[in-house]
């Protein structure tokens, strides 16, 4: 063995020496001038906020009261020309004293005591509209912003900021808009070496929650629940403000990852909730409940883009999926989604729908498996590519037992009993035994045909769903942005009359979607028979149910003695049957603003093979009015029929004029919208008024019809 030189030994004990000499050296010296270092990190903290933020800040006192500790009176944080933002009457912590001397802060403990952070937004002037200003920028600092970069960043900065040990003593932070408040009083929270305990306060003793759990942030190691004394977890000012409750029993959320790898920042987190209920108009008539829901929210973020990705799982009851969801910012906005189930067993699927959604499913009994898939890609530059791909598939699945509805009711005589605004109208029996009942058979040709060509030209080839048509409505809304168009079949209008209620909500248009999937997939009822019904329950006036009741009504006249021209006036009131008598002329004929319309279904038709060709508007001419009804006639020329009902979706009304502003939630679902006819059948308007009116309409008539017709020329019907 070879044997070390003592000469360098002696070397190596003198460097050590030296190096030990002068880190001794720069300690004394940080110690020495550590008050002055710490007026310093001080006075730049306090410009750096006044320059980038317009902010005050004040410090009462701060000095060292020990080796490393710091101890601050009276901070207040002030923005300019707002409401005073944060105070704290006294906060110690412990510094770091190496990062210190370059110039950062690291918290080791930290000590508060009587403190608040309080956000306003009075009259629309906000106390922290500051954190949403872009900082000023020098020419050579101008540059895009790297997502990845900067999440990392601010992440580690936030989490390096959290203590390993704190103690804090009555911190309220609150929030107030206009009338709207709510408060959250942390009357003690105590992290002893990661472990998190604290109560609060909320809005003066309305309730008291507690947060309890891991918290080594530092370590990017969070695990902790939040839970609420004899009651559920909520936030009144979600209820007042957005019309919405929202609340559990316990909310959990972990994080147990944050990485940076390549180019991509990546946050690996879990939330769940135990008895989550979420009540809203638009989403329910009743309170939806899920016992045990949770993700696995593994979060991707790009230089340009935020994304969860598909590792992410959602465990929901009894089954789990792995979303995709991207969004990605420049150089052009881009949406991106995803879900794919994997085969699950059915009955697992029906048994894991929340509570208060699918009511009519309720208690049904399955076999077999099952596979959703979803598909959406649209670039905001290209939306008439977009790409829409949703799909259920099945294997040896079957219906052992309905649920709430007998889903085979529409095969034999029964009861329809219409709604309008909640209420039940007068019950309609659907069966030969009601001499009103008109079988198939008896309903002309002509009628059948108009009905199919302008509501669902694929009726008796596709299974329910039209894709092309979902994917057209999908574009028009995102153009319009607004919901004004949708892609419903004969199939999904016949199943939202004979078994939902009218109520437009997003459980109502699911519970729509999978009973039409169960009966066309499933082969409950045959195409006739559908058809059948349909002619026999779907509105088409005021309190007018089924073709026999319009034929008399509009024509004195049995269905089977329909024309050509009043099949095609028939079809043409569908998506707005309530505004069905605004098509005619007090004489009885019909407006002009319908004729193209005519020409347009009679064409569609006629190449098809299904009429002749005609050069005479296709019946237009022929068509009057029942003579007792034409007094009734409304002459307001504001709410004129025309050529733009073939492109309402069935299951949207004509646009109004404008009124209050809507939220997500009516835009979404249909929400504060006036029926058409109520209460403005014969208001008056001046002659100025109403040729601006009668202009700005024939401008929309003649885009909405070119878009009709592209859209059909894509389905090869034009």
């Amino acid at each position: 063995m070879h044997r070390l030189n003592p000469r360098y030994i002696r070397i190596a004990g003198i460097v050590l020496a030296c190096v030990l000499i002068i880190i001794i050296i720069s300690g004394f010296v940080a110690y020495s001038k550590r008050e002055a270092l710490l007026q310093k990190v001080i006075y730049k903290a306090k410009a750096k906020a006044k320059n980038d933020y317009n902010l005050d800040v004040k410090i009462g006192t701060a000095h060292f009261t020990g080796l490393s500790e710091v101890a601050f009176n009276n901070i207040s944080i002030v923005p300019d020309g707002r409401d005073s933002l944060l105070r704290i009457n006294k906060l110690v912590v412990d510094v770091k004293l190496m990062p210190l001397v370059l110039g950062d802060v690291k918290l080791s403990d930290v000590t508060l005591e009587d403190g608040f952070v309080r956000l306003t937004n009075i009259k629309g002037v906000k106390n922290f509209d500051f954190l949403f200003r872009k900082k000023k920028q020098n020419t050579e600092s101008k540059g895009k912003v790297d997502l990845a970069d900067l999440s990392y960043r601010l992440i580690n900065q936030v989490l390096y900021k959290v203590p390993e040990n704190l103690d804090l003593k009555n911190f309220n932070l609150s929030y107030q808009e206009d009338t709207t408040r709510v408060s959250l009083l942390a009357k003690t929270a105590v992290i002893d070496d990661g472990d998190l305990k604290s109560t609060i306060n909320v809005n003066n003793g309305e309730s008291t929650w507690h947060l309890t759990g891991k918290m080594h942030a530092s370590d990017k190691d969070i695990d902790v629940k939040l839970y609420a004394d004899g009651k559920k977890v909520e936030l009144p000012i979600i209820e007042r403000k957005f019309k919405a409750k929202l609340n559990a029993d316990t909310i959990t959320t972990r994080l147990t990852k944050v990485e940076k790898d390549g180019d991509e920042t990546r946050i690996y987190s879990y939330w769940g909730a135990r008895n989550l209920l979420i009540n809203h108009a638009g989403l329910s008539t009743q309170d939806i409940i899920i016992p045990n829901g949770a993700i696995d929210a593994n979060v991707f973020i790009g230089e340009n883009y935020v994304s969860l990705d598909s590792t992410s799982t959602i465990h929901f009851k009894k089954i789990k999926a792995h979303p995709f969801i991207k969004y990605t910012l420049n150089p052009v906005k881009i949406y991106e989604l995803k879900i794919n189930t994997g085969w699950l067993n059915a009955q697992d699927l029906f048994d894991s729908f929340p509570v208060g959604m699918f009511e009519s499913l309720d208690g049904m009994k399955v076999s077999g498996k099952l596979n959703y898939a979803l598909n959406f890609y649209m670039n905001k530059n290209q939306v008439d590519s977009l790409k829409f791909d949703s799909r259920l598939d099945k294997e040896d699945f079957k219906i052992l037992k309905f649920g709430k509805a007998d889903l085979t009711k529409l095969n034999k005589p029964f009861v329809y009993v219409p709604y309008e605004k909640g209420k039940p109208m007068g019950p309609h029996l659907i069966g030969p035994e009601n001499p009103e009942f008109t079988p198939l058979n008896r309903i002309p040709a002509d009628m059948r045909n108009a009905i199919m060509t302008a509501e669902d030209p694929s009726f008796y080839r596709h299974n329910g769903f039209v894709e092309q048509s979902i994917r057209s409505s999908i574009v028009t809304d995102f153009k319009e942005k607004k919901f004004v168009r949708g892609g419903s079949t004969i199939s999904m209008q016949l199943v939202k009359n004979a078994f939902l209620s009218r109520n437009k909500t997003l459980s109502r248009k699911i519970e729509e979607i999978l009973i039409v999937w169960l009966i066309e997939n499933n082969r409950i009822m045959t195409k006739n028979r559908m058809l059948e019904v349909y002619f026999n329950i779907i509105e088409w006036g005021r309190n007018i149910y089924g073709i026999h009741e319009a034929s008399h009504f509009y024509f004195g006249k049995n269905p089977s003695d329909l024309t050509l021209g009043e099949s095609i006036y028939l079809a043409s009131i569908v998506p707005n049957p309530k505004a069905g008598l605004y098509a005619f002329n007090p004489d009885g004929t019909l407006r002009r603003g319908l004729h193209g319309y005519f020409n347009l279904i009679g064409r569609l038709m006629a190449s098809k093979g299904l009429i002749a060709r005609d050069t005479n508007a296709y019946g237009f001419y022929n068509v009057r009015l029942r003579e007792g009804l034409r007094r009734a006639a409304p002459v307001d020329t504001t709410a004129v029929l025309d050529s733009t009902i073939l492109q309402q979706n069935p299951d949207a009304m004509p646009v109004e004029e404008p009124e209050k502003k809507l939220n997500f939630f009516q835009r979404l679902f249909g929400g504060g919208k006036k029926d058409s006819t109520d209460n403005e059948e014969n208001k008056p308007d001046s002659a100025e008024i109403r040729k601006q009116r009668e202009k700005e309409e024939k401008k929309e008539r003649k885009r909405r019809e070119k878009e009709r017709r592209d859209e059909l020329r894509e389905r090869g019907l034009f």
